[in-house]
């Protein structure tokens, strides 16, 4: 079979398909690294100093908002910001719990410990205390402080309030709690690195031999995930930046920097093993696998970057993390990994005479050398796949439509404190409060009544109308409590504004809180009839959630859009092909419906709890499906691009498409198996911590390269493109000047290729 035969060197001397020097910049543009090798080594020693200097002190600075610029609940908290000095993200629950029991003496001794207390906190105010049980009381400290200038007071105001014999003390609240949430991160931040990098150790000697050259793709990944943390550190003093950032980088960027370092170590070494000299090798290197993995890069940072279009802070933020993590590696492909090469040479590619050592004492087998392809399960599974294209293309497809069915039961979130270990004092403090008067009365609804002028709160016919406001809300199925009263808390100094706090039976985020904002935007408020003038906005938590989800919803279908439009014109112009980039496109939309699927069959209905020990969630926490999506888009990409490239290369060599599709596969498939295993590696990570909101997304990520690497591009692919034969390769006139390359007409040859 042609798969047997030695590969065919490419036809120009920087490594290629493309003609006349097209890939004539990157060539000099490698051998300037080769020439300052030990300055960009320095260079980027500094930058990893400087990042993880910046790491130790990254999670002060980190905070998860969900507030929707524009939006009723935003205009509400600025309202309560500015005219009550409240802010509900900043502000701190204290919950008394006093066996012996409650009365008015107690109650007034513990008012007077939290009126001192609230002194510790900046801008602290404290209200009155509430009784909620027989043996309960709790009240709340306000601020204007942002969440992550208030979560660092969480313990300053525990500390204030002090031991009070016969009485448990807690301090919760949402700012608290995720206060106590960051330790939990960066202990998992932790054994999500002791699972992956093991595991990736294990695949690089797997595919690389114990050799000096295993240690560049742990380089690679340092200097990247670094670098990344720095950018993130700088930008979170502007932006508000989520939590799980730091969790997310170093994750997903070991995840890709292995993976695009090992794709260049391995080609490396076939070059070395073909008889080149170090810097032709390192240039050849650079001009195929190089220019594979920057534009692998490029896809991930395009998928990614429509997240910095979304209206919503949370979710940019996120975007900008992962945005910079493929940047990162595309500055560390061009410039670290080509220098890292150069210095390590031949002798850093040879096996290590322990290697050969342990080798025969142990009785283990040679391991396959960067040209013996041809002769092991991928060569079968390509001959297969050429032999029987029709049925793995239905038989593949089948498998991900049955995958992406459940998706259709896929429930929404925009939070919830179900998904965290219950051991920190400030979620024993909020399960207390919950079982005491029910979750609501943490994240309430803040109901606030813009009347327009001065003095306007105290009218007849606004007070009548809040009176009916207040009514009807206290026969609401979903309501547990109503607070207002014209004065104090509930009226600002100006007497233009007034609150009315509403809790609830569920929390924020549940369904029946949701339905409750709905319901009280659409129907309760108007039913008030407050007089003209007058605006009513729902705020708090549930109403932030609320426009949290439905402002990122609103905008999803144009951000999908908007990835699925670019990574095919990138994949048109990277493959001269107008059929591999709509087949690619299409076979992503699926595999993220699959994904979605997973996610729905492993949480909302158990299996993961079952099996794994994972939370069982009803709902799944927004922002993942569409994290999921632009990320998806952008990883599985990488396999395309190595799988393609390899393919292209053999079509320009020899214009046979099925000598071009089976050899593309055969000297692809075990790289991209190996870097699939260590990216699955590094999301499962996520799955082994204990946030559920990192759980979803290791599941979803880890699913969905495991479904990408070995169902789409190691089946569907190729069976796609050996049914498909010549046209894979087929890219008209029109679409080949839009994208400024060579167009290939139906015959198979670029236009004006002889």
């Amino acid at each position: 079979m042609a798969a047997t035969q030695a590969p065919a060197r490419p036809p120009t001397a920087a490594g290629g398909g493309h003609r006349g020097g097209a890939r004539l910049p990157l060539e000099r543009w490698t051998r300037a690294v080769i020439r300052f090798r030990w300055l960009v080594l320095s260079v980027w020693l500094a930058v990893a100093l400087a990042g993880g200097w910046s790491l130790t002190r990254l999670s002060s600075v980190l905070s998860n908002s969900f507030a929707v610029p524009g939006s009723d609940s935003e205009r509400a908290r600025t309202i309560l910001q500015d005219h009550f000095g409240d802010r509900s993200d900043g502000s701190f629950t204290v919950v008394f719990r006093i066996p012996q029991g409650v009365d008015s003496a107690v109650v007034r001794r513990l008012q007077a410990r939290v009126d001192r207390a609230a002194r510790a906190v900046p801008t602290g105010s404290p209200t009155a205390l509430r009784v909620a049980s027989p043996t309960l009381v709790y009240g709340d400290v306000v601020s204007a402080l942002t969440l992550a200038k208030a979560k660092p007071y969480a313990a300053t105001l525990l500390r204030a309030l002090g031991q009070i014999p016969g009485v448990t003390t807690y301090v919760t609240g949402g700012a608290a709690i995720e206060a106590a949430v960051d330790p939990i991160l960066s202990g998992d931040l932790a054994r999500s690195e002791a699972i992956a990098v093991p595991i990736a150790f294990a695949i690089l000697v797997a595919v690389l031999g114990l050799s000096l050259a295993i240690t560049v793709p742990f380089i690679f990944a340092a200097a990247t995930i670094t670098a990344t943390l720095g950018l993130v550190f700088l930008i979170a003093h502007e932006v508000s930046t989520a939590t799980y950032v730091t969790n997310l980088v170093q994750g997903i960027g070991l995840g890709i920097a292995v993976d695009y370092s090992l794709l260049i170590v391995y080609r490396f070494r076939e070059e070395l093993a073909a008889g080149d000299a170090v810097t032709d090798a390192v240039v050849r290197t650079m001009a195929t696998a190089g220019r594979a993995v920057i534009v692998s890069g490029a896809m991930v940072a395009v998928g990614l970057s429509t997240l910095l279009l979304t209206p919503v802070p949370f979710i940019r933020s996120m975007g900008i993390g992962g945005f910079i993590i493929p940047l990162a590696s595309i500055a560390a492909a061009a410039t670290l990994q080509p220098a890292l090469l150069s210095v390590y040479g031949r002798r850093g590619s040879r096996r290590l005479r322990v290697a050969a050592f342990l080798r025969e004492r142990l009785r283990l087998p040679l391991p396959r050398g960067p040209h013996t392809h041809d002769a092991g399960l991928w060569t079968r599974i390509a001959r297969s796949i050429m032999r029987r294209s029709g049925r793995y293309l239905a038989l593949g497809l089948a498998l991900l439509v049955l995958a992406a069915v459940p998706a259709l039961g896929l429930h929404l979130t925009p939070g919830s404190t179900a998904g965290i270990p219950r051991f920190p004092q400030a979620v024993q403090g909020y399960d207390v409060l919950k079982a005491a008067v029910g979750p609501g009365a943490i994240s309430p609804s803040q109901i606030v009544v813009d009347t327009g002028r001065r003095g306007g709160v105290a009218s007849p016919a606004v007070q009548a109308a809040i009176g009916r406001l207040t009514a009807v809300l206290r026969r609401d199925p979903e309501v547990e409590l109503v607070l207002y009263r014209l004065g104090g808390r509930f009226v600002d100094a100006t007497r233009r504004y007034a609150q009315v706090i509403v809790a609830g039976r569920h929390a924020y985020g549940e369904q029946p809180s949701q339905r409750f904002v709905h319901r009280l935007r659409d129907d309760l408020i108007p039913a008030a009839r407050f007089p003209a003038g007058t605006t009513v906005l729902a705020g708090g938590s549930p109403g932030q959630g609320v426009d949290f989800l439905g402002r990122t919803y609103s905008f999803f279908p144009y951000l999908a859009l908007a990835v699925i439009l670019v990574t095919f014109v990138l994949l048109m112009r990277a493959f001269r092909s107008v059929l591999i980039p709509l087949k690619a496109v299409l076979a992503n939309i699926l595999s993220v419906g699959a994904a979605y699927g997973v996610l729905v069959v492993v949480f909302r209905y158990g299996v993961g709890e079952r099996l794994l020990g994972l939370y069982h969630a009803p709902q799944i926490s927004g922002w993942i499906p569409i994290f999921l999506f632009a990320m998806l888009f952008g990883l599985s990409m990488d396999y395309e691009v190595f799988l393609i490239s390899r393919m292209r290369e053999r079509w320009d060599a020899t214009h046979d498409n099925e000598r071009a599709v089976a050899e593309g596969l055969e000297r692809t498939g075990r790289i991209v198996t190996a870097a699939a295993v260590i990216m699955v590696a590094a999301f499962s990570g996520f799955v082994a911590g204990r946030i559920v909101d990192l759980q979803e997304l290791g599941i979803g990520l880890a699913f969905a390269i495991l479904i990408d690497a070995f169902l789409v591009r190691s089946l569907l692919v190729p069976s796609a493109m050996a049914l498909l034969g010549r046209l894979n390769w087929w890219l008209p006139e029109p679409l080949a000047r839009l994208v400024h390359v060579p167009a290939s007409p139906l015959g198979g040859r670029p236009a004006g290729e002889g």
